[in-house]
């Protein structure tokens, strides 16, 4: 994994660990067509840092297509990752060369978890708000 050192210099450092926790919570390795659509939907997921130097939070937009994660937002991120037919998620967010991975569950509309990268952690919430 990557150090987060480039990222505490600048503001979109958390980016990463939003996102990698964001995602950490919707995704599992399970493949796409095992999730249930049940999850899929625009998704905001909430990241706060609890451990290390790291920016202390951010929000990203998340979209969930039949289990299948990807950034729905504006900001340049890498997200790979899947929701399991019993809302496990497990997901890797990448900004340039730096990681992040997460872990975590969704319930209905809701969902939360833990996410690392680097020299950071902390914990993630995620809420559905639409299709």
């Amino acid at each position: 994994m990557a150090k987060m050192t480039a990222f505490r210099k600048r503001p979109d450092r958390w980016m990463l660990h939003g996102v990698a926790v964001s995602v950490a919570c919707l995704s599992l390795t399970a493949t796409a067509t095992a999730a249930l659509p049940a999850y899929d939907g625009l998704w905001s997921v909430s990241i706060v840092t609890e451990k290390g130097d790291c920016d202390r939070g951010y929000r990203y937009p998340i979209r969930i297509s039949r289990g299948a994660l990807s950034n729905a937002g504006d900001t340049a991120f890498t997200i790979v990752g899947n929701v399991g037919p019993t809302g496990l998620i497990r997901v890797t967010v990448s900004y340039g060369g730096a990681s992040a991975n997460g872990i975590g569950r969704l319930a209905g509309d809701f969902g939360n978890g833990s996410w690392i990268g680097g020299s950071c952690s902390g914990t993630w919430t995620a809420e559905r708000r639409g299709s």
